[in-house]
């Protein structure tokens, strides 16, 4: 990172987020910056090593700055050696008594071991295939040890103990991220060398007064307090004002494709047509969907910008009709509408909602696909560029090439956490400055939506059509399997549907957890071999999914096996009961989703979770889910006790990976919020002189404004 600001005579920045550089320091004017200068040119540091850094993503000596401790030894407890207990983890300050001493084991491994001393008493200490470790320690000094005490069959002993010379005055110990050949000790030694090569006077991309305002200290004070931090008091201020750098970055940059990537819309809605709408609906809306339509119908009257908002609402609160809605208001002031879902299955479900919700309209809708025909995409396209077709539904095809719209007014896209912001630009690029609606139902923490959403403006659907009951949610283990059974056979005498949903299960995997295949086929042959069961996972062609899906809708089967492919998109009204197997390899949002594809009839639904794992975290996790059915309680634990990358699945959030901080730390992304506000009341615009340097972070985070000049 760093555009912009290489005719600083001493800078250096933080931006710490995805593999752009974030720290660049120059000494003076001939200098090259210390993310040109390459980790060799530390002492010690030759080419092997050098390959050894490289690893853990480490080319440079700015690289170094920035690679964070991934926790912390804290050696301010120190205890007497006659205090000491078995199995605890300790620090004593101690003297070596005499030269470590090597011997070689069985095998050719190496084992050193010395005796220290304190006031109290005497500990041996214990090293294993460290051939150096003699060399490094001198008899008669004092140091440092922390460790965990066991005990062989004469003595207790400290094993592999980390170390520090009295002199040095540490009591917090930084532990990094290893790799083979290279250990905490050399990477901390390596850190020391890079940070001696800090100016003294540093710029900063947080304005002083912004730094003082929200008591966050100085960038090198921050850098050095990181690595080496003298107590728990330096390390939190530390952390605090790193953490809020990458969330106060992020956050602006979010806003700033809100503010400023789409410019004047180029379509005019003149008249708001929902309460004509809501005559064709066989339901009446909540006030919750009637404030979302408010606030996108207001959006598009009466912006010159084109709306960029997301509906947010939990499984079953109404979003699929705030679309229909909204898309309705965008046609019959002359425009077109299209609405891209994430799957072939979701897509072909949201064409059959919309044409019941917009029957009798003379709203002419269409779907688009990759599983159709070739024949059938061009006829589809060609009646979208020739403005035939109002509204069309599809996947990813929406956006390739061949697609063109004639006149474009609105792109809605389902489950936005599935789709980047890149794909998201490929649909609006259809038209001009089209306005956009993004729908989820996956309930979001309020902080991180702003975080993540940060362009988009956001209205939640907090109520859920009075016709919904709670799902009833309970946990069991296996032993209570032939229970479920039982309860699964009962609500389908009854007339109702059930699914039984298997982990994916990758080849290799443990052998007590079947593969959907496999269970379906053994329940067909023993417990359910007179009732239809049918089958569906994710390796099963688009086309052999959605025949079994329209069969389990039409109740010709009563009993559908299946893997996650269903935790969005199919609606069952007549479905009744949710069996998750080994539930415990799900998140909390994740099984609620799952949760959410029974219940959506007028009858009582419940889910059942089928785990034997006894953890403490697995209990706590499941206990969760089965007192409470508020999708925004369950994000917000499912956030605190996984982090967001599982939160969403593999990266599905498409957001930078960052260095320090961590979305689930509410307090900060809140502070970070706060700090984003102050500073765009402040400062007005990003391209002010005082913000130049935190607006060369944003460029280059967003990949705007050119190459980077410090690579």
């Amino acid at each position: 990172m760093g555009v912009g600001i290489l005719n600083d005579p001493a800078v250096m920045y933080s931006g710490a987020l995805g593999s752009c550089p974030p720290v660049c320091i120059l000494k003076d004017n001939t200098m090259a910056s210390l993310y040109k200068m390459p980790i060799t040119a530390l002492s010690g540091i030759g080419t092997k090593k050098a390959r050894m850094f490289e690893k853990l993503g480490i080319k440079s000596v700015g690289d170094l700055l920035t690679f964070y401790p991934r926790a912390y030894e804290d050696w301010s407890n120190v205890e007497k050696i006659n205090n000491l207990q078995y199995g605890g983890i300790y620090c004593i300050k101690a003297i070596l008594a005499a030269p470590i001493t090597d011997s070689v084991i069985k095998g050719g491994r190496i084992i050193s071991r010395g005796s220290v001393y304190d006031d109290t008493g005497a500990l041996q200490i214990v090293f294993f295939n460290n051939r150096y470790i003699s060399g490094m320690l001198k008899s008669g000094a004092e140091y440092f040890f922390y460790g965990k005490i066991v005990s062989d069959r004469y003595s207790a002993q400290m094993v592999a103990p980390t170390f520090s010379p009295v002199s040095d005055g540490m009591k917090i110990h930084a532990i990094y991220k290893q790799t083979a050949g290279l250990v905490s000790k050399t990477i901390s030694n390596a850190v020391k060398q890079a940070i001696s090569l800090m100016p003294k006077n540093v710029n900063d991309p947080l304005p002083e007064q912004v730094c003082k305002t929200f008591s966050l200290c100085g960038l090198r004070e921050a850098i050095i307090g990181i690595h080496f931090p003298k107590n728990k008091e330096q390390l939190e201020t530390a952390r605090k004002r790193l953490v809020t750098e990458e969330l106060v970055v992020l956050n602006l940059g979010m806003r700033n494709l809100r503010e400023h990537s789409r410019g004047t819309s180029g379509i005019k809605i003149k008249q708001d047509y929902s309460e004509e709408f809501e005559k064709y609906l066989p339901f009446t809306l909540t006030n919750a969907q009637k404030h979302a339509i408010s606030d996108c119908c207001k959006d598009m009257m009466t912006k010159s910008s084109p709306m960029n908002r997301l509906v947010q609402g939990d499984v079953g609160s109404g979003k699929t009709a705030v679309a229909a809605s909204i898309c309705y208001t965008v046609i019959k002031n002359g425009f077109q509408a299209a609405f891209m879902a994430p799957t072939e299955i979701l897509a072909r479900q949201h064409y059959e909602t919309f044409s019941q919700l917009l029957e009798n309209t003379g709203i002419k809708i269409a779907l688009l696909t990759g599983a159709l025909k070739e024949s059938e995409k061009k006829q589809i396209r060609s009646d979208l560029s020739e403005g035939k077709t109002d509204l069309v539904i599809g996947t990813h095809a929406l956006i390739t090439g061949k697609t063109e719209f004639k006149n474009l007014g609105i792109a809605v896209t389902d489950e936005q956490h599935r789709f980047g912001v890149a794909q998201r630009a490929k649909l609006l690029g259809k038209g001009e400055n089209p306005h956009l609606l993004v729908m989820s139902a996956t309930p979001i923490p309020r902080t991180l939506g702003l975080i993540i959403f940060g362009d988009l403006d956001i209205s939640v659907i907090d109520e859920l059509p009075p016709s919904r009951k709670p799902v009833k949610t309970v946990a069991f283990d296996s032993t209570q399997r032939s229970r479920v059974y039982g309860f699964i056979r009962q609500e389908i005498a009854a007339g109702r549907q059930a699914y039984i949903v298997c982990p994916l299960v990758e080849e290799g995997e443990l052998d007590n957890v079947a593969s959907a295949e496999e269970y379906a086929a053994e329940l067909m042959l023993k417990e359910f071999s007179d009732i239809p069961v049918g089958i569906v996972h994710g390796k099963m062609k688009s086309d052999e999914k959605e025949a079994v899906m329209e069969k389990f809708a039409a109740n010709e089967y009563s009993l559908l096996v299946a893997t996650t492919v269903i935790e969005v998109g199919v609606d069952v009204p007549n479905a009744s009961v949710m069996v998750i197997e080994n539930a415990e390899r799900f998140g909390l949002s994740q099984l609620h989703q799952l949760r959410g594809r029974v219940g959506r009839g007028s009858f009582q639904s419940y889910c059942v979770l089928i785990s034997d794992n006894n953890s403490l975290t697995v209990r706590k996790r499941l206990e969760i889910m089965c007192s409470t059915n508020n999708g925004f309680v369950i994000a917000d634990q499912d956030l605190k006790m996984r982090g967001p990358g599982d939160f969403f699945g593999e990266r599905q959030h498409g957001l930078p990976q960052l260095s320090i901080a961590d979305f689930a730390d509410s307090k900060s992304l809140e502070l970070s919020q706060e700090i984003s506000d102050y500073i765009m009341l402040t400062y007005k615009d990003l391209r002010c002189d005082e913000l130049h340097l935190l607006k060369a972070e944003i460029d280059v985070l967003f990949n705007r404004g050119g190459q980077n000049s410090l690579n």
